[in-house]
C-alpha cells in the first residue's frame, strides 16, 4: 500500500465519513492498488448491454508537451518581410542553433489563397514527419489556442477589465487549466468527461481512459478513472511476476484477497480496489497478448514508447470491448528559458519521429480514421528572447493528425511577427484566439457528444460565439 493511502487511513473517522465515497475510492485505487498495480477504478459488474463496441470505435489521443512549447519555433515565418522581422527580433537566439533556422532550412507550408493577408509559414527543419503528414491531407495546425474564460484584447488585458485564467503563467495552473479549465486542484479533465458522456459505447469503462504514467487529471471523469500503461505493459508487483509456477498463482491470490472480508468497510473497498486492479492488469495483458501485431517500428525514446503503448492498447481493442477511448501520453523539457538552440531542435526531432509512427500504426491497423491525435502544452512562449531562452507565453499553435482531420490547413488566426501588436500581451506572448474549449469542442463532436453532453463537458464553451474550427470530418 502506497504512502497516500496510509495517510488516508490515518484520517479521524468523521473526515473520512464526510468525503464522498466513490472519490475517495477513486483515490485509494490509484494511489494504493495503483501506485503497485495500476491505476484503475473501475465497476466490472456495471450493467449495460455490451453488444460489440469496438465495431463503432473512435480514439482520441492527446500528447501534452510539458513545460510550454514555444509556438514562434513551431510554425515559424517563412515569407520574406515576415521572416526579416522575426530574425532580428531573435537574432542573438538564432545564431547559437546548431541546425539552422535560415529560411531556406524551413519546410514551407502551403496554405489557402488569400488566408493570413498572403504572409506564408513553414516548419522548422525537423519535423520533417509532421510535414509529409500535412502535405497528405492527414495533418492540420490550430493556430493560438490557450486558455481563455471569456475573449480577451489587448485593451482589456492591460486595463485589468478582461476576466482572465488564474495564475496564467504558471506551470502546474496552466496544465491544469488545459486539461480541467480550473487550476491546480481541478477533479475532472475535458477527456475523463468526454469518456464520461460516452460511457454507454463501451463494454469494458476501466479501459475507457489510458494514461502513459502522467497527466492522469486529463482523462479522469466523475465515473472514469484513468488506467496507467506504461510503455512496458500493465503494471504487475514485480516480486510476484517473477516467481515461476504455482507459488505465483498463490500470491496472486493472496494479494487479490487483501484485506479479508471481516475488515471495516473502508478496508473492504481499499480490497475491493486491489481485486479490480489484479483483475483487470491480467485482462489487460491478455488482451495485449491476443491482439494483432503491427510492423510499424517505433523511435527508442521516451515518447516512442508511450505512443507504441497506445497503438498496442488500440489494437487490443476488440478482446478490451471498448468502442471509445481517450488517451494521454506526456513528454516533457520544452520549459526552455536557457538552452532552447540546444534542447528544442531534439525535442521537436523526437517528437516528429514519435507522431509520425503512430500515423503509420493507425494505418497498418486500418484505423486511421477513427484515430485522432493532437497535442496541447502549457502555453505558448515569448516572442522576445532572454538571453539564450524564451519565457512563458499564452497561446500556441498545435498539431492534430488522423485520417478524419482536414489536413493541409491552418485554422484560426495567426498574429502578425511582431512585437506590440494587437494581441500582443507583452515581449510577444499571444493573447489567444481560440479558447482550449474551441479546440476541444470539435474533438468532442467527432468523438460522438451530443450538444447536451458537449456542453456538460465545456461549460465555458458558450463564452465563445465565433465559429468553431472546422478541422474534422464527420
Amino acid at each position: 500500500m502506497g504512502w497516500r493511502a496510509r495517510a488516508l487511513l490515518a484520517r479521524p473517522t468523521k473526515e473520512i465519513d464526510s468525503m464522498k465515497r466513490r472519490r475517495f475510492l477513486q483515490r485509494a485505487s490509484a494511489a494504493g492498488a495503483g501506485a503497485a498495480m495500476g491505476s484503475v477504478y473501475t465497476l466490472l459488474t456495471e450493467g449495460a448491454a455490451r453488444c460489440d463496441p469496438a465495431d463503432d470505435y473512435k480514439a482520441l489521443v492527446c500528447v501534452f508537451l510539458q513545460g510550454g512549447l514555444d509556438n514562434h519555433d513551431t510554425l515559424l515565418p517563412y515569407d520574406a518581410p515576415s521572416y526579416a522581422e522575426f530574425s532580428r527580433i531573435r537574432r542573438d537566439l538564432l545564431r547559437t542553433y546548431e541546425t539552422p533556422r535560415s529560411q531556406d532550412a524551413l519546410l514551407p507550408l502551403t496554405t489557402e489563397a488569400g488566408q493570413f493577408g498572403g504572409r506564408q509559414f513553414g516548419l522548422p527543419p525537423e519535423m520533417t514527419g509532421l510535414k509529409s503528414l500535412y502535405d497528405g491531407g492527414q495533418a492540420a495546425i490550430i493556430a493560438n489556442v490557450g486558455p481563455l474564460i471569456e475573449p480577451v484584447t489587448r485593451r482589456s488585458y492591460e486595463d485589468r477589465t478582461a476576466r482572465l485564467p488564474s495564475r496564467l503563467f504558471s506551470h502546474n495552473d496552466q496544465q491544469s487549466t488545459w486539461m480541467a479549465g480550473a487550476p491546480e486542484g481541478a477533479q475532472y479533465g475535458w477527456a475523463g468527461l468526454f469518456a464520461d458522456a460516452m460511457r454507454d459505447r463501451n463494454g469494458a469503462p476501466e479501459f475507457s481512459a489510458i494514461t502513459g504514467g502522467g497527466n492522469d487529471l486529463f482523462v479522469t471523469g466523475e465515473r472514469t478513472a484513468p488506467y496507467q500503461v506504461p510503455p512496458s505493459g500493465a503494471i504487475e508487483v514485480e516480486w510476484v511476476r517473477q516467481q515461476e509456477g504455482p507459488l505465483q498463482a498463490v500470491l496472486r491470490e493472496h494479494l487479490r484477497s487483501l484485506p479479508s472480508s471481516d475488515r471495516s468497510l473502508l478496508e473492504q473497498d481499499l480490497g475491493r480496489a486491489g481485486r479490480q486492479a489484479f483483475d483487470a492488469n491480467a485482462r489487460f495483458n491478455q488482451a495485449s497478448g491476443d491482439a494483432p501485431e503491427f510492423r510499424t517500428e517505433f523511435p527508442e525514446s521516451g515518447i516512442g514508447g508511450q505512443l507504441r503503448a497506445v497503438s498496442q492498447s488500440i489494437a487490443a481493442r476488440r478482446s478490451l470491448s471498448v468502442g471509445r477511448q481517450v488517451f494521454v501520453v506526456g513528454m516533457g523539457g520544452y520549459d526552455t528559458h536557457s538552452s532552447q538552440a540546444r534542447n528544442l531542435p531534439s525535442l521537436q526531432a523526437r517528437l516528429d519521429a514519435g507522431i509520425l509512427a503512430f500515423s503509420r500504426a493507425m494505418e497498418e491497423l486500418g484505423l486511421s480514421q477513427q484515430v485522432t491525435l493532437f497535442t496541447a502544452s502549457d502555453f505558448g512562449r515569448t516572442l522576445a528572447v532572454n538571453d539564450d531562452g524564451t519565457d512563458h507565453g499564452w497561446g500556441g499553435h498545435h498539431f492534430v493528425v488522423g485520417g478524419a482531420v482536414r489536413g493541409g490547413k491552418v485554422f484560426g488566426d495567426l498574429p502578425e511577427v511582431a512585437l506590440g501588436h494587437s494581441l500582443d500581451a507583452g515581449n510577444g506572448r499571444l493573447i489567444p484566439t481560440l479558447a482550449v474549449e474551441q479546440m476541444a469542442a470539435p474533438l468532442g463532436r467527432w468523438f460522438g457528444l451530443d450538444e447536451t453532453r458537449l456542453n456538460r463537458a465545456l461549460p465555458r464553451l458558450g463564452q465563445f460565439t465565433s465559429p468553431l474550427p472546422a478541422f474534422l470530418a464527420g
